[in-house]
């Protein structure tokens, strides 16, 4: 069964063996599909990841990067890392705008080598990687109706797909025009690739037929990506999460080069905070969550870290209780999707795709059908900074795939697309969760704030989805900005994020979909 994301799904749909919460319909019944199949909730996000690709292009897709998170009941959390990379080499004198949009602004897309890995090292073995795939092939062939949310996505970035002729061809109608909310998207390019990385494997992409079009592609359109940075990529690393505690639950969430510490440290300022002040939606909640957001975007923005690798010390003292005290006492362009899973078992799994830009880099072979990332404009072209642009250097992330647990079981599955707003979405549900009370549903659609850190005049930059009676951001020395309201649905605006999330609730799991977004809910029959 799947719910859309506006009511709240029935309660006896508590009686199951699985849940997917993402950001379309389709891809939430892809999930189920896997799981009714006797797949595990790898095998399944993989189906969601490659439908996902297919029903929500702007977001994520064959061209991006992947992370995921993972805890088995009773086990620790695992993370895999699946970062993307810089080429080996690119121009010299590189300019900003060259990074920012079209073929040179691409680092080597990690998702398809990421969803491998996970379902060959995690996955049940019930399910193929064909049958992962199907369900994305026939939304690719036979098409999908278009949701309200990503209507709105066409209508902002009209321009932009007009910019590539292949682009336009690929995304658009077939007269040309935007699609509109109800509109049928049909992708037979995409579906003949998807189908040919069904047959052949994932490793197609990387040294294959694929990959081969992928570097002619670039060759000629002035692209980076050569076909021996696609055969070098790396298979992902299982690592260790970066963990904190918060009022009794343990946190895990993705350490370097992605965003998951100030998700940690804003938790760690929040439980120096008293309770009271957080137990309700008002203007005393508000209040506490922009003085701690703001303090970590601001430590992340003048202090981001400095070792990518050999991160350890460093870290622990970034999340420590201690330093949050001390610190409590003294933008955003990108776009992404985020998806949940619990199987039959508890085994969670927590991902979070992106393309970096709505629709990326804007670029597109004709014989693919998928848009290429634009993750190198998160590269700064001054040399000696940590995110220096250098060969196969790792793109800076805001991503922060979450899981929270109590004693040794997953309770939350969560995280959210929105740049920098993931780390203040993700911290603010969590908290919303635990300190609030009022289940997963309430948590995803609770209003948002965010603070955007602003080095020029002293002054950081509040932004309040619905502002609560009593508070008064000024005298709290922020500046209150509005976000572009061209994506609102649901009296909320996307800007705050897309939170898709499971959570442990008193009659069992419980999923919930960001009303920002056209996300769904799916049960498993139980049968």
């Amino acid at each position: 069964m799947v719910a859309s994301c506006a009511p709240s799904a029935p309660r006896e749909a508590l009686v199951h063996f699985g849940v997917v919460s993402s950001g379309s319909p389709e891809a939430t019944a892809a999930g189920i599909e896997i799981l009714e199949q006797g797949g595990n909730a790898i095998d399944a996000a993989v189906a969601v990841q490659f439908a996902l690709g297919v029903t929500e292009p702007a977001m994520s897709g064959l061209g991006g990067q992947t992370q995921i998170v993972l805890q088995k009941p009773g086990e620790q959390a695992v993370v895999i890392n699946g970062t993307s990379y810089a080429p080996a080499a690119f121009g010299s004198d590189v300019t900003s705008t060259e990074l920012r949009t079209g073929y040179t602004s691409t680092t080597v897309p990690s998702t398809v080598k990421v969803m491998d890995f996970a379902m060959r090292n995690f996955g049940s073995g019930n399910v193929s990687w064909a049958n992962t795939l199907a369900p994305a092939i026939v939304y690719a062939n036979d098409g999908f109706e278009v949701g309200p949310f990503r209507a709105l996505v066409y209508a902002r970035h009209d321009a932009d797909l007009r910019v590539n002729p292949v682009v336009e061809d690929l995304f658009l109608n077939p007269d040309g025009t935007l699609p509109q909310q109800g509109d049928v998207l049909l992708q037979p390019v995409l579906g003949a690739t998807l189908e040919r990385l069904a047959e052949a494997g994932a490793d197609d992409f990387y040294t294959g037929e694929i990959a081969a079009k992928i570097a002619a592609d670039m060759a000629a359109n002035g692209g980076w990506i050569t076909a021996e940075d696609l055969a070098s990529t790396p298979d992902p690393k299982i690592m260790a999460p970066l963990t904190t505690t918060y009022r009794g639950y343990d946190i895990s969430t993705l350490p370097p080069p992605a965003g998951g510490w100030v998700v940690l440290q804003a938790l760690n300022l929040l439980e120096q905070m008293p309770e009271d002040d957080l137990d309700a939606q008002d203007a005393s909640r508000a209040a506490a969550l922009l003085t701690a957001l703001d303090i970590a975007h601001a430590s992340r923005a003048t202090s981001p870290e400095v070792d990518l690798v050999n991160y350890g010390s460093d870290m622990a003292a970034r999340i420590d209780k201690a330093t949050a005290a001390s610190l409590l006492n003294p933008e955003g362009h990108g776009e992404t999707t985020h998806f949940s899973v619990v199987d039959k078992d508890g085994f969670a799994v927590s991902v979070t795709s992106s393309v970096d830009s709505y629709f990326g880099s804007r670029a597109a072979s004709p014989e693919l059908g998928f848009v290429y990332n634009n993750y190198m404009q998160t590269f700064d072209l001054s040399p000696g900074t940590t995110f220096s642009l250098a060969s196969r250097a790792m793109p800076y992330s805001s991503m922060s795939t979450t899981i929270v647990s109590k004693d040794g079981n997953p309770v939350i599955v969560v995280g959210s697309p929105g740049s920098a707003r993931i780390i203040s979405a993700v911290t603010q549900v969590v908290s919303h969760w635990i300190d609030v009370d009022a289940g997963i549903e309430a948590a995803v659609a609770a209003p948002r704030v965010h603070v955007v850190y602003d080095s020029g005049d002293g002054r950081d930059n509040a932004y309040v989805e619905q502002m609560p009676d009593g508070l008064n951001v000024d005298a709290m020395g922020f500046d209150l900005t509005t976000p572009r309201a061209d994506l609102e649905m649901n009296g909320l605006n996307a800007y705050f994020g897309g939170v898709h999330a499971i959570a442990m609730e008193e009659d069992g799991w419980r999923g919930a979909a960001d009303p920002r977004r056209d996300g769904a809910v799916g049960y498993t029959s139980g049968k």
